[in-house]
């Protein structure tokens, strides 16, 4: 898109009278670097709330049926890994969740994108996948198993599911918000409808996108605890439901911690995306610096 703008500048720069030039306002850029001792706090606080929880069971505020100290969960930790279990669990869970982000973003960024672009589409589609999002999935978990079994596949259908209505939303979002005023100045640069829509359309939707692609993360993972509460031996909802059972809150908490663990990896895997896909805009050109 940056090339579209240069040439575009160009086209004003060659206006035959100055005075008659529109004057156009310089919006400042409030994306500024993020200052160091800014990022220390953001990883710090989750620190300091692990030391304040410690202290707290270790002085007996914190019942160990209740809520175990962080060092218990992480012993824990320690030895499912040491049985054997709990890494074999994570990547059962990891493949579930990025089949169905797969597969349900698919699907969402291209009914979005059809939706967005032709009111035709809208009609057909817009209405039926609204009603579908307000269905919650603990009420479609009974005919999901009725449809799938309790096999892989009812699984990652929930996630898929899931995934897909934030993407679809965002999309159709950022494809309605792009400025009318770009797509004239395409249109004044002669670019054909394809170009115009790869160059200038679909880049300025990408912001609200990769949004919903954040929020779909997040989704994911919900989900994914609903999608392994059916009969299921792997994965961290079964680890969670089994320590239930006998009471081992220890495990129940580990699975939550790691579950955190993994959307804050996902989400900065998506401001990665960010920075590296939206490097022409504005609002992310050095917010990294």
């Amino acid at each position: 898109m940056a090339d579209v703008f240069a040439r575009g500048a160009s086209v004003l720069h060659s206006h035959p009278d100055p005075d008659t030039r529109p004057a156009v306002a310089q919006k400042p850029n409030h994306a500024g670097p993020v200052s160091p001792w800014l990022r220390y706090v953001s990883w710090g606080m989750p620190v300091l709330l692990l030391i304040v929880w410690e202290l707290f069971a270790r002085l007996g505020a914190l019942s160990p049926n209740v809520l175990p100290a962080p060092s218990k969960v992480a012993l824990t930790a320690f030895e499912l890994v040491k049985e054997g279990r709990l890494i074999g669990d994570m990547a059962v869970s990891l493949l579930r969740a990025a089949t169905g982000f797969v597969i349900g973003g698919s699907i969402g960024f291209v009914l979005g994108t059809a939706v967005g672009f032709s009111k035709v589409a809208e009609a057909f589609l817009d209405r039926n996948i609204q009603m579908l999002r307000a269905i919650p999935f603990l009420a479609v978990l009974p005919l999901v198993i009725v449809w799938f079994g309790v096999g892989e596949a009812g699984k990652i259908f929930l996630v898929s599911l899931g995934v897909m209505f934030p993407i679809y939303i965002n999309t159709v979002l950022g494809i309605r918000q792009v400025d009318p005023k770009l797509i004239e100045l395409g249109r004044v640069l002669g670019l054909s409808n394809w170009t115009l829509i790869r160059r200038i359309v679909l880049p300025g939707a990408l912001p609200s996108v990769l949004a919903g692609v954040r929020y779909a993360l997040a989704t994911a993972w919900l989900a994914l605890v609903v999608a392994e509460t059916i009969a299921t031996s792997t994965g961290i909802g079964f680890l969670a439901m089994d320590a239930r059972e006998f009471l081992r809150t220890d495990v129940i908490v580990m699975t939550i911690v790691i579950y955190a663990a993994i959307g804050v990896l996902a989400d900065q895997l998506a401001r990665f995306l960010e920075r590296r896909l939206l490097s022409w805009h504005v609002n992310f050109a050095k917010v990294s610096r």
